[in-house]
Parts: structure tokens; sequence; C-alpha cells
């Protein structure tokens, strides 16, 4: 499964039962944190997410609502006896910042705490079947969005089909990498004759904190699920662009430009209690969109 559960969909200030910015995305057994905000722990707890499921978290920006959560459920981790690594990646402050509240609270981890500085666009884990990259966007300090790409799939394996062309099993997985067979008297057994091609790979956006800004619309191309912050209504544009920030009307106009196959709107402004004109507001411009909503899990598709 390759979904999305919100545990924290609202801005600077917990309001109205909302807490800051915290995301976990799971692809089969592995649960990847995407920031940290207040409060973070407790909702893994309270949603079922599981701690130890966690081993790389990613912290777009050093802004107090995107990473406030992270050193308590840091340590929680040493007290619950974990020993595998955790691996976190993040603005290079962030490590003295770790550094400096594990020291002045004499606290020792015994696992691995990976430090991983975020410096440039590019790719920053690439395991088996997710790469997960990063890119820059617009806000007050320096700040990462994310790329969560499933790896392509192999070529499906037409097993009846194969051994009619006379190919045997021991070549099944070379097939399936896209290789083309030869038989013994140097006939080509073209690849698409024995396989098909698998969809391609599954994408999650995370646009973290920006200003409205058309040069994203490529990086967001095609994507399966654009989660993009909606702090504020369009009549509050003004604010928005002070403050770094995006209206819901402007998240709705980037997922159409970008061709998103779906959008979720996030980092909502405390000053709204109730959500659904800024759902509103997005679906006037883009139809397939949705509000984050936390203990929700979306699947990616």
């Amino acid at each position: 499964m390759f979904g999305l559960t919100i545990l924290g969909n609202n801005s600077a200030i917990p309001a109205f039962g909302r807490h800051p910015t915290a995301q976990a995305v799971t692809y089969e057994d592995q649960v990847y944190l995407v920031d940290c905000g207040e409060g973070t722990q407790q909702q893994l707890a309270h949603y079922r997410v599981k701690r130890s499921k966690i081993n790389h978290i990613f912290i777009s920006h050093l802004h107090g609502d995107h990473y406030f959560g992270l050193i308590g459920l840091i340590t929680s981790m040493g007290l619950l006896g974990r020993e595998h690594p955790l691996h976190l990646y993040g603005h290079p402050t962030l490590k003295t910042i770790i550094d400096l509240q594990l020291e002045a609270a004499n606290a020792i981890l015994r696992f691995p705490l990976l430090f991983f500085p975020v410096t440039q666009p590019g790719v920053l884990l690439d395991s088996p079947k997710m790469e997960v990259s990063c890119f820059a966007v617009k806000h007050r300090i320096p700040c990462w969005g994310f790329l969560f790409r499933e790896k392509k799939l192999p070529r499906k394996l037409l097993p009846a089909k194969a051994i009619e062309a006379g190919i045997p099993p021991r070549f099944f997985h070379q097939l399936q990498a896209g290789m083309d067979f030869v038989n013994e008297q140097g006939v080509i057994i073209p690849n698409s004759l024995v396989t098909l091609p698998n969809p391609p790979g599954r994408i999650y956006a995370y646009s973290a904190d920006t200003i409205y800004d058309e040069s994203l619309a490529g990086i967001f191309a095609g994507v399966n699920l654009l989660y993009h912050e909606a702090t504020y209504l369009h009549d509050l544009k003004d604010r928005a662009l002070e403050r770094f920030h995006t209206t819901a009307l402007q998240a709705g106009e980037m997922a159409l430009k970008s061709g998103a196959k779906k959008l979720l709107l996030g980092h909502f402004s405390s000053k709204y209690e109730d959500l659904s004109p800024l759902l509103a507001e997005a679906g006037d411009v883009f139809k397939n969109v949705e509000l984050a909503i936390e203990g929700v899990t979306y699947r990616i598709f």
C-alpha cells in the first residue's frame, strides 16, 4: 500500500483540534515521516502509526510548526529501546539544534542517529522500491519540498507464452528486466511478445510552505497526489504573499497547471474554523481536490 496519513494539518498555531504539520507516508512496510510539528508523537500513537517503522524523517524547514515535535519523538524512541538507525534529513542547522538539545538533557541514544544535510535539489534516498528527492520552494527561510517516487516495476511476465516460445524459466528474471531472448538458433524473441509493461511508478509530491510559484508546475507534472499548502482564502492573497504562503485558489491553479491527478489541501491558518470555503475555492479551479484531514489515510493511485 502506498498511502499518506495526515497527523497535523494546521499552520503555525494549533487550533480547533488541529495540529501543526506532520504526515506519514506509508509504502508497504515502511513509514516515512514528513515534518514533525508539536504533538506529532501523540498523533502517531493516537492513529496507531508505529514509531518502530519510521526509519527516515524529512524536515522541510526550521519554522517551529514543522519540527518542534522532533526532539520529543527522538528521545521517546530511545526510551522505548530502539536500536536500529534513524535517518534524518534537513537544513544543516537542524543537527546543531538536535545535538544541543540532547547534550543539555544529557540524553544518550542507544541507536545511530544519522543526519543528512539538505543543501541542494536532488535525490536524498534511493532504495530498491522508493526514491525520495527534494526541491527548493520559495519561503521566508530555506525550505524544501519532497517527491516520493515509486520505482518503476519490472515488466509483467506471461509465463505460458514464454514457455510456448521455448524460453527456459531461468531466463524469466531477465525478461522481467526488459531483455529480449536469443535462442540456440540465434532467433531473437522480442520481450514484448512474452511480457506486458507494468504501469509507471506512482508519485507523491509534498509542496511544503511556499508562495505561489508557477515554476514548480514542472516538478509536480503528472504526480498522482499533490499536497499543497492552502493557508488562506484568496481574499487574503496579499497577506499570503507577504508571509510567503499560498491561497486555496492558487493551490487549485497549481494542480491544474501541473496536471496532477489529485490535490490535497493543508497547512490551514488558525483564522479558519470552518475549512469548507477553502475546499470550495480550490474546487472552482481543480475538481479532484480534498482537505487534508487529520487521521485520514489517502491512498495514492
